[in-house]
């Protein structure tokens, strides 16, 4: 049996998945965004829109699933002192990546743009790393 604030099989590939295609989608995005620019530009911009469409799809599934990981994750975990830490710092990653997606969405800001836009990216590339390192200490932890 599981500890009752580790998640249950279904919900735990779920959040897995919607992560995954966020990174996934993400990543290739900023790949084809930057070959916008070659002799292929306009296959690269539609590749570029198409996979912008994704991200942002998976980004509202994935905001669901943060919003039902309160009560069935965190705040069992964080009533049982369980790697409080690397979840401290995961939330505050995602509420980055929420702010920084809706300033991006709905700013036009020519300053606060970039500027999201840079932290976003940054904050999206080394999240993995950090929801692994999160998913490992926790495992070791119980």
């Amino acid at each position: 049996m599981l500890p009752f604030w580790r998640l249950e099989p279904p919900f735990r590939f779920a959040i897995y998945i919607a992560f995954a295609v966020l990174f996934a989608s993400g990543a290739a995005w900023l790949v084809a965004n930057r070959l916008k620019e070659t002799s292929n530009g306009e296959t690269w911009q539609q590749a570029a829109a198409y996979l912008l469409m994704v991200h942002g799809g998976a980004a509202m599934l994935t905001l669901m699933l943060l919003g039902a990981l309160f009560p069935l994750h965190i705040g069992r975990a964080w009533r049982a002192k369980k790697n409080r830490a690397t979840g401290i710092v995961m939330l505050t990653f995602n509420a980055v990546l929420i702010a920084t997606a809706f300033g991006l969405y709905y700013l036009a800001s020519e300053f606060l743009r970039p500027w999201a836009s840079g932290v976003h990216i940054a904050f999206g590339l080394s999240l993995p790393l950090l929801f692994l390192v999160h998913v490992k200490t926790g495992r070791k932890r119980d």
